[in-house]
């Protein structure tokens, strides 16, 4: 073994052992890797960032915007309410449901149309009185096989597409994956809707009733004698903080804010709604000099305040008080001047009509992850309060401003409606709740979904490369005003495209220092000795266990060379093995971080890191029964 195929070991090790980890992003991880090759020589620096011209991370770049075109354009919402059905038991529904799922998923990003149908998946757990879990772990695998069918269905494919350019055979064409990721396909769904939904572990839902948010709602009115009077607000949220309560709200002159301003001057006849625990209230009262708005005796240091209407006799708990599911309704009159003189303007959007609690769920590529409220300012700049955060079914409130999120968790939301909104369009959260159909204007729908089936037929009659194809699609949306110019940048999953470019320099390295070769050789000879099918087998199924525990699109990098090499050394047809690349680094069914569909259930659900093997490794062994039959036969050794 030569001294740079040790050393480019060691860098895919090291790369991969971190991704396993989970501690850095995965974008982090590629990039430190491209980087150790750059250093060390394997990678020349000039070639350093060519990945990110490949035509598969273009190709990926442009899909992400066509899908966001036909989500935002309300395409997919109506076709969702033409195929499930109105009335159907668990097994057709959530057969319908994830037969859908994988149809979307042949032409749009597989994470989107899971984020797509996740309220659809809520609604009908709901409706069929089972828990959410048996229907958005079917889902989520039901939309990552439905990526096997097309060559823009997932990464990998892509990669695996470019990989046999580069190898002088050309790329594969739109439909070559078809022949056998619709068999996968079929039988995977046919299994999951039948038997697999089953295997699903009946977790609690994250519900927002279930949350410990905090087990009393309490209004308490500051008098005049109280510590707090004359205090800024944000004085007082440190005296709360030590109590692990919170403010949610303040009412002042019959005027109520969801998201009081930090800086607001406190004064004698305020009432703040706060959230504590029970063993906590004592000592938040006592501490500030606070009362319960039930014990006020009437005309009591009211003063100003005496016409303030407002839910009396708090102190109670909160699933006694209110279903969280239901707006918090109050009136909005104006602030007199001299409130205006004495204190800061009050952020824009901290008042409201209508106050909703609003379940989301983080995405994977979310920009929040790894910040917390306190980060993000969400009461400042937002006028939104985060009440309470569950990750894996575990539920707590403790210092929940300064939790960092994570991908997965299950974030309870408090504020306006058209607010929280934005916030999750723009910090990539998926509600948990029935949307409703999105049609920005007329015809947007039609023109979405012509130009996305345009570009597809472009693609497969062969006019233009894919990239090309997909790029004169985005251009189209944009000119027709189905995307605005900012969304197009927003909704590219940019980690995904730098992990994309930085890891195609790292495995051409393995290729050019023949560090692959000798992977090849050890598996050939070892394991599957010298036998061809054996060969084509230790491929898939080393993909398959890769891609359960490190991302699909470097699994994909990494295991081309790989597959190439090994049917060098066996003098076989190269596109057997590459295709099993492919259906192998598609095929994350045993744990949640192996695919972002998998880590997208894994909040919601109430799931743990040992469910997903119970259907999933009969999911596993169905796609390996499936797979190789048809690899010999449509793409024969």
């Amino acid at each position: 073994m030569t001294l740079d195929q040790l050393t480019i070991f060691c860098i895919l090790l090291a790369t991969m052992a971190m991704f396993i980890w989970g501690k850095w992003r995965h974008d982090m991880v590629a990039a430190g890797g491209l980087l150790a090759c750059v250093f060390t020589g394997l990678v020349p620096g000039a070639d350093a960032f060519t990945g990110f011209g490949h035509p598969a991370v273009i190709t990926v770049v442009c899909v992400l915007v066509l899908s966001h075109g036909l989500e935002v354009s309300g395409a997919v919402d109506q076709l969702a309410r033409r195929v499930l059905p109105a009335s159907a038991g668990p097994t057709r529904t959530i057969a319908s449901l994830t037969g859908l799922g994988a149809l979307l998923s042949g032409f749009m990003n597989n994470v989107g149309a899971m984020a797509l149908l996740m309220p659809v998946g809520f609604k009908a757990s709901a409706k069929l009185g089972i828990t959410p879990g048996k229907v958005l772990m079917p889902l989520a695998f039901g939309s990552i096989l439905g990526g096997t069918i097309t060559l823009i269905g997932t990464p990998p494919n892509l990669i695996v597409s470019g990989f046999r350019a580069e190898a002088g055979l050309g790329g594969f064409n739109m439909f070559d994956f078809a022949p056998v990721g619709l068999v996968v396909t079929a039988v995977g769904l046919l299994f999951i809707s039948l038997i697999g939904w089953r295997l699903v572990p009946s977790r609690k839902q994250s519900d927002a009733d279930d949350f410990d948010t905090a087990v009393y709602t309490t209004e308490v009115r500051i008098t005049e004698d109280s510590k707090a009077a004359g205090k800024r607000l944000r004085e007082v949220e440190r005296v709360l903080n030590e109590a692990d309560a919170m403010i949610v709200g303040m009412v002042r002159n019959d005027f109520r804010l969801s998201a009081p301003y930090p800086g607001r001057l406190l004064r004698g006849g305020d009432i703040l709604v706060i959230q504590a625990e029970p063993k906590s209230l004592g000592s938040v009262l006592s501490g500030l000099g606070l009362k319960l708005e039930e014990n006020v005796l009437p005309g009591e240091n009211v003063k100003e305040n005496e016409d303030v209407e407002t839910i009396q006799g708090t102190a109670r708990s909160k699933k006694d008080a209110d279903d969280v599911h239901e707006p918090i309704r109050s009136e909005v009159h104006e602030t007199s001047q001299k409130n205006q003189k004495e204190e800061q303007p009050e952020e824009e959007g901290s008042t409201s009509s209508e106050v909703i609690v609003q379940e989301m769920v983080a995405m994977p590529s979310a920009i929040m992850i790894g910040r917390t409220a306190r980060d993000m300012e969400l009461r400042t700049r937002f006028g939104i309060n985060l009440l309470a955060i569950s990750r894996r079914g575990h539920r707590s409130i403790r210092r929940i401003r300064s939790t960092a999120i994570q991908a997965g968790d299950v974030l309870l939301m408090q504020g306006n409606p058209e607010v929280l909104a934005g916030f999750a369009s723009e910090f990539g959260c998926v509600p948990l709740a029935e949307r409703k159909i999105r049609v920005p204007a007329k015809g947007q729908a039609v023109k979405a979904t012509v130009i996305m089936i345009s570009a597809v037929a472009v693609a497969a009659a062969g006019v233009v490369p894919v990239a090309v194809a997909f790029a004169t699609g985005v251009l189209a949306m944009m000119a027709l005003r189905v995307v605005s110019p900012r969304s197009v940048y927003q909704s590219v999953d940019w980690p995904v495209i730098v992990l994309l470019g930085a890891m195609l320099p790292v495995a051409g390295a393995m290729a050019t220092t023949g560090a692959a070769d000798v992977i090849a050789r050890f598996l050939l000879e070892t394991v599957a000795q010298g036998h061809a099918v054996l060969g084509l087998a230790v491929i898939l199924v080393a993909t398959m266990l890769m891609t359960d525990f490190m991302n699909n699109a470097a699994t994909a990098a990494v295991m081309c060379p790989i597959a190439l090499s090994s049917a060098s050394q066996l003098d076989v047809n190269p596109d057997s093995f590459l295709m099993a690349v492919a259906i192998g680094a598609s095929c994350a069914f045993l744990t949640p971080i192996g695919h972002q569909n998998n880590t997208l259930i894994l909040g919601p659900g109430g799931f743990r890191f040992g469910d997903y093997w119970r259907m999933g490794l009969p999911t596993d062994l169905l796609v390996i029964a499936a797979t190789l039959p048809m690899l010999l036969w449509v793409w024969p050794l």
